[in-house]
């Protein structure tokens, strides 16, 4: 009888990790422990993931509120700076803000509406168009915010972002002042140091900021991009990725972990006699309809992930098939049809093809950090671990 199931994406519970411990034998233990237990059977291109967390707790990589306050200062001058396009969490940015606040007198604090970067919402589009805001030209003063919109709160949080920031940066004994605008050159009216805080659009950020007469540009990817006071550091993505440890601690991005993927694959591979793809994965990328939030704070899907994640899928729409090419058959001689036809796929690619029109485009690392983020969680599942089998099978696959 053929095999019933297709893909299957299951947690794999795992001790907590701690700085130092030797992250690649905890994972070796735990898919052992699962197959022993739980009767897991590992087959060839299987996938083990591991989130960016564990990873980073394993290296050690924190930074502490005054190791940001000590780099900030040094790369911006510690007065007046502008701080744009922050992202509205108390979980990714606050335990940052309260760092920058530290290392400067003033922070000029500019936030993108009616949205963050991430999808986080300050304002309803219907209110902007009722007072006639214009959010691709008009910049809002605080007092202006509250006059329009009044005292908004977050849906899911309860939070008023406005005046948390505010509160937070004056706690840390700077001066704030809070404006709205989404154009990045709007900042150098108020200050010509900037630090953009943005993720996925940074480059264009600072390129803008730079020819509109910024004299020092740096954005959250540059700050803690050395250790600081032997503090961690990530040497690529500096403080984006990073997550709040501890009231004063950041746990940042894992630095450089390719080696380990590489390893954990040829102990798998020593385990099992299976060759298993290995990946780190951190946010999902995927948007919530409700809430609005585009899941992606992290600087990337996956910082490390083995070679045979490269790519994207090059897959065949049986729906589109099964209503065009063989839109006279059904049943067995249906299956066969389309079995054979998946089977002739010479591995070139199908872009471009009709029969591969709506076939998810996106890369490998993304759609399957996707499943693994959505499958593991962040809060007590405790399975830092997940094992995918069947990804990369097809209807053809017994």
């Amino acid at each position: 009888m053929s095999r019933m199931l297709g893909t299957v994406s299951m947690g794999v519970r795992a001790p907590i990790i701690r700085q130092g411990d030797d992250l690649a034998q905890i994972v070796i233990d735990s898919i052992s422990q699962a197959m022993k237990e739980d009767g897991l059977t590992p087959r060839d291109r299987d996938v083990v993931a591991m989130t960016e967390a564990i990873v980073a707790r394993a290296q050690g990589n924190y930074a502490t509120v005054e190791d940001i306050a000590a780099d900030v200062r040094k790369k911006l001058g510690g007065e007046t700076v502008g701080v744009i396009f922050p992202i509205l969490s108390r979980n990714r940015f606050a335990i940052c803000l309260r760092g920058i606040a530290k290392g400067c007198k003033k922070v000029v604090l500019m936030l993108s509406y009616p949205s963050d970067e991430v999808g986080n919402h300050l304002i309803d589009w219907d209110l902007m168009d009722k007072y006639s805001v214009d959010p691709y030209r008009d910049v809002l003063s605080e007092e202006r915010y509250r006059e329009l919109f009044g005292y908004l709160k977050h849906p899911f949080t309860g939070v008023d972002y406005v005046e948390y920031y505010g509160n937070l940066v004056r706690q840390c004994g700077a001066e704030c002042e809070i404006i709205f605008a989404n154009a990045p050159q709007a900042i150098l009216k108020y200050t010509k140091n900037v630090l953009n805080c943005d993720i996925h659009t940074r480059e264009r950020t600072k390129r803008l900021l730079k020819a509109g007469g910024a004299e020092r540009v740096y954005g959250l990817d540059e700050i803690m991009t050395e250790p600081v006071n032997g503090s961690g550091c990530n040497e690529r993505y500096g403080l984006l990725g990073s997550n709040k440890s501890t009231e004063d601690t950041v746990k940042l991005f894992p630095r450089e972990c390719q080696g380990l993927v590489m390893d954990i694959q040829a102990r798998l591979l020593e385990l099992t006699g299976k060759h298993i793809e290995v990946m780190v994965y951190g946010d999902g990328a995927f948007k919530d309809p409700v809430g609005k939030i585009w899941e992606l704070a992290d600087p990337v899907v996956s910082p490390a992930y083995t070679p045979g994640l490269e790519g994207t899928p090059n897959e065949l729409k049986l729906k589109y098939l099964a209503d065009n090419d063989f839109a006279g058959l059904s049943g067995k001689e249906l299956q066969d049809a389309i079995k054979q036809k998946i089977q002739q796929k010479d591995g070139s690619s199908l872009v471009g093809q009709m029969a591969a029109q709506g076939t998810t485009p996106r890369r490998l690392t993304d759609l399957i950090g996707s499943l693994c983020d959505l499958t593991s969680g962040s809060g007590d599942k405790g399975t830092p671990i997940v094992y995918i089998q069947g990804y990369f099978d097809n209807y053809t696959n017994d």
